[in-house]
């Protein structure tokens, strides 16, 4: 059994090599970017129904940009993008929709997470997992920038920073 210890460490030494040489999931492609955006319908969470209604989504003739921002109570990047996405919807609100969807969560910590960071950008409740199959999202947080005209322009896996998500703002106001 002991002859073997060499052939198994350099078999995961290069299991461990291979995968480390995996592209950063931020630069992975989504096979929809320059694609229209799959069309889709979510209940709001109650905190927003009052000023949007029942559902809401994103469909073709919407007329204004998206960042379509997918997240979840317990993600701890998720917990330091929120202010930042509210900083950015309080200024760009009459320009452009950020729109949260809240994944593999009950819906109470998606309320509470809401009402913990004061978030008065609207969420949908993906209580079903829908989102997942028609958007293909690798994890929490990840946003779709889509443009007026409904086709999604880029995919971003990870923590938006300031800079990134004015570069998104910046191309869909172009």
């Amino acid at each position: 059994m002991l002859r073997f210890w060499p052939i198994l460490v350099l078999l995961l030494g290069g299991l461990f090599y291979w995968g480390m040489q995996r592209p950063n999931p931020n630069e992975l492609k989504s096979v929809l970017v320059g694609k229209p955006a799959p069309s889709f319908s979510l209940p709001l969470l109650e905190p927003y129904q009052a000023q949007y209604g029942p559902e809401m989504g994103v469909r073709a003739g919407l007329g204004k940009p998206v960042l379509l921002n997918i997240w979840a109570s317990w993600c701890i990047p998720c917990r330091t993008e929120a202010p930042l996405l509210e900083r950015f919807h309080q200024q760009y609100r009459d320009q452009v929709l950020i729109l949260g969807v809240n994944v593999q969560d009950s819906e109470a910590e998606a309320l509470k997470f809401i009402q913990q960071y004061g978030l008065t950008f609207p969420s949908v409740y993906d209580g079903r997992g829908r989102i997942g199959i028609e958007y293909g999202y690798y994890g929490v947080p990840e946003t779709f920038v889509i443009d007026r005209n409904g086709t999604v322009l880029a995919r971003h896996a990870g923590e938006l920073s300031e800079a990134q998500l004015r570069g998104y703002i910046e191309q869909v106001l172009r």
